[in-house]
């Protein structure tokens, strides 16, 4: 490790920390920049302070050098299920348990580094470290996520997302009972002030809207399908909890369940204009096991 100090003079202020520092060291993620902020590698004036920390004239910034971890890119036989695959678009069944793509926290074992072991070509907009990849499912939620092979089916894929055309449906199970049958849950979402790791419903921050459905009322639980119409990080948990009725198995925004290894959560429908024909298409995944045992155990208690 080195150390590397800089003096803002004209150049940097009002910047915040992170992006001036970003600025400096290109190869860096802004991740990895903030993660050097957070343990201690970088001091303001002699002092630790925040990556929003908004820089000052005269300010002294002492940089101590870490190098990010590798991450690898590599192909590895990593187990999950190909849906559907053409020329543009591949579609996969996710298992619960994978990470969509490699990051500080996991290195390697991914969805992408399955991909790039069994398909041939995949879009480059979003980098090395996530090639295809237009959206995403959270570690312990299962099922359908499409993957563009080329650019201009990753462009095309984004809109519709962005337009709120793709139709993404997932079920969950509810700890308890709603009470209404059906509705929308319109809220801002953004980072938890008291948990970075984790998002909340908040006064400030980006529009979420989920819409809902009970399928299957139990004594003390049901089974819920919900529509996204926005994909905010977290988002169907995050409104879940907000409802005072968290996923079963949600270690994060719950509690933990024996004999679970996460939420039962699983993205069971997508829908999308295929990039190229122009026509609506649209793929299922079955309940995984667990999910289906689960339900199973909790109609029989009725």
């Amino acid at each position: 490790m080195s150390e590397e100090n800089f003096l803002i003079e004209n150049e940097g202020v009002g910047e915040r920390l992170d992006i001036f520092l970003q600025h400096k060291f290109p190869s860096f993620s802004r991740s990895h920049i903030k993660n050097m902020i957070e343990k201690n590698c970088v001091f303001v004036n002699g002092k630790q302070v925040k990556s929003g920390y908004k820089l000052r004239e005269n300010d002294k910034i002492s940089v101590t050098i870490k190098a990010p971890e590798k991450i690898s890119t590599e192909e590895e036989d990593v187990p999950f299920d190909i849906i559907y695959e053409d020329d543009d678009v591949v579609v996969v069944n996710k298992p619960q348990g994978l990470v969509v793509h490699p990051c500080t926290s996991t290195k390697s074992g991914t969805l992408v580094n399955g991909l790039l072991h069994r398909v041939k070509n995949l879009s480059g907009i979003n980098g090395v470290l996530r090639p295809g990849i237009v959206h995403r499912l959270d570690k312990d939620t299962s099922g359908l996520l499409v993957v563009a092979k080329n650019d201009k089916a990753h462009i095309a894929l984004q809109e519709q997302i962005k337009n709120k055309t793709c139709k993404r449906i997932y079920l969950a199970v509810l700890t308890g009972n709603l009470k209404e049958d059906s509705g929308e849950i319109v809220t801002k979402i953004a980072r938890d002030k008291k948990d970075r790791k984790k998002m909340a419903v908040a006064d400030v921050g980006r529009e979420a809207i989920t819409n809902y459905r009970v399928l299957e009322r139990f004594k003390d639980a049901c089974l819920v399908e919900f529509l996204l119409k926005t994909g905010r990080t977290h988002q169907i948990r995050v409104h879940a909890k907000y409802l005072n009725h968290p996923i079963v198995g949600d270690k994060v925004y719950g509690k933990e369940v024996k004999g679970l290894n996460g939420q039962l959560l699983h993205a069971y429908k997508l829908s999308f204009i295929h990039p190229t024909t122009g026509k609506e298409v649209s793929f299922t995944a079955p309940l995984p096991d667990y999910f289906e045992n689960y339900l199973q155990k909790l109609r029989k208690s009725v």
